[in-house]
């Protein structure tokens, strides 16, 4: 067990805030003194075991949201950040990214949002010539970086949405068949259904409805959900927007299509419904792939979202990589936080899964920080539905600490204590600590570099 002491201020001031008491009133009911309650507001001293029972127990505070996954994510975001040479002789230590993380959330995001802003810009300076023109280049923000943070920190998790989805889904405890449902439901809409071979997904032309009848069953049904989704919860993801207050139009029409795909992912598989079957499968994801009608890298993303209070699944990472090796889609429930620029780790199984199509491949990994995973990855190659159209091809990575690496079938047989089992492996390499990587691509930014014509190492220079 981790002896790590809990610093919760940031919580313990919003949970007061929700009950709208006053530190005095607070106190009393968490059975402390208000210096006490006074300096765990403000960080000065942990929270204590004493705490956290009264909060479970007079407050109903799943204990789980004390821990520092959000303080983690932006401890690794503000890492990246302050990597960039612009900082190189005015980087804090990381002690002090770690007290503004836990103490001021919302001034390191905005430090972020201020990185962000001020990289994109510089990037159209470079490319001055060909954005010229062009008005929309020079929008302040990525709607789409904007609307990946949203769902970054909100732990992938929307509780209305995902619960308005498990009320569609389920019928006195019964799952209904998804694509009749839905067509069903369409259908009291003055909705029409139509399936037909064609070169798109999905395509809405009044009340008609098609869909491509090349594609399997399950993109069939979640392309079928997410038009429910905006037919039938229109109001709910509106609402659920304007909370967001997204800073473009353009980056809130990005986030309503990605709050409907979360309602037919969450339709397709409900949430209770799925938990149980995870866990008595133990996470197998062909079997959750056959009793769901679902794909794999729909699974592996719905195992991602299982974070509801007080009925929380196994905190998995999940990332999905392109052949290049660029993310275009990432979460982490974990402390294993992906980078924000670039591409991923060579050393990472899920650049193997390309080379070893329709296998799962399993590793034991180890990052700087000492954390151990394991992580599973596969391709997941979606054919254009002809031989001229192009095969999209991709690769997922699904994960965990190797403290809940007993709850997956894919552990058995490993060797989760011999440390020699681990592959060490990192980030980015901009912003990895690793010296001796074989694998390097770039110095990281963080460190000095000393050189020696003289010498040759793995690499041309030696990292101070």
């Amino acid at each position: 067990m981790s002896t790590q002491k809990l610093y919760a201020g940031v919580k313990l001031r919003e949970t007061r805030a929700q009950f709208g008491m006053t530190q005095k009133l607070f106190a009393e009911r968490l059975g402390i003194s208000l210096p006490y309650l006074n300096q765990m507001e403000n960080n000065h001293r942990p929270v204590s075991t004493q705490v956290v029972l009264a909060l479970a127990g007079e407050f109903g505070l799943d204990v789980t949201e004390l821990s520092t996954g959000d303080s983690e994510r932006l401890v690794s975001d503000m890492r990246e950040a302050l990597a960039d040479p612009v900082f190189a002789d005015t980087a804090p230590p990381l002690a002090d990214m770690r007290l503004a993380a836990s103490n001021a959330p919302a001034l390191a995001r905005a430090f972020l949002e201020l990185h962000r802003a001020y990289r994109q810009t510089h990037e159209r300076l470079a490319s001055l010539d060909d954005a010229l023109g062009r008005d929309e280049t020079f929008n302040a923000n990525s709607p789409w970086e904007e609307v990946r943070d949203f769902f970054h920190y909100c732990d992938n998790y929307i509780d209305a949405v995902d619960r308005a989805a498990e009320r569609f889904a389920m019928q006195d405890g019964v799952r209904r068949p998804p694509i009749e449902y839905a067509i069903e439901t369409l259908s009291k809409r003055k909705f029409e259904v139509k399936f037909e071979n064609s070169n798109f997904l999905r395509q809405r032309d009044g009340n008609i409805i098609t869909l491509s009848a090349r594609e399997n069953h399950a993109t069939q049904a979640f392309q079928l959900l997410h038009q429910v989704a905006l037919i039938t919860q229109n109001e709910l993801l509106e609402a659920t927007l304007d909370l967001a207050r997204f800073q473009s139009e353009t980056a809130r029409g990005i986030a309503k299509i990605g709050l409907a795909n979360y309602f037919a992912g969450a339709a397709l598989m409900p949430y209770r419904v799925f938990l149980a079957a995870a866990q008595e499968t133990r996470h197998d994801l062909e079997r959750l792939s056959d009793m769901f009608g679902a794909s794999y890298e729909q699974v592996a993303h719905r195992l991602s979202t299982l974070q509801r209070v007080g009925a929380k699944g196994i905190p998995f990472f999940f990332v999905r990589v392109d052949q290049a090796g660029t993310i275009t889609k990432r979460h982490s429930a974990t402390r294993l936080q992906f980078a924000r620029f670039g591409g991923a780790c060579p050393l990472w199984n899920v650049h193997q899964a390309f080379e070893t199509p329709g296998r799962f491949i399993r590793q034991l990994a180890e990052t700087p920080d000492g954390v151990r995973y394991l992580c599973l990855a596969r391709d997941v190659s979606k054919t254009g539905g002809s031989f001229a159209a192009p095969t999209r091809r991709y690769a997922i990575g699904l994960g965990c600490e190797i403290s809940h690496a007993r709850g997956l079938v894919y552990a058995d047989d490993l060797e989760l204590g011999n440390p020699r089992a681990y592959q060490p492996i990192g980030i980015s390499c901009r912003i990895c600590e690793r010296k001796d990587c074989h694998q390097r691509s770039v110095p990281p930014l963080e460190h000095r570099l000393t050189l020696d014509p003289d010498h040759r190492g793995i690499q041309p220079y030696n990292i101070a």
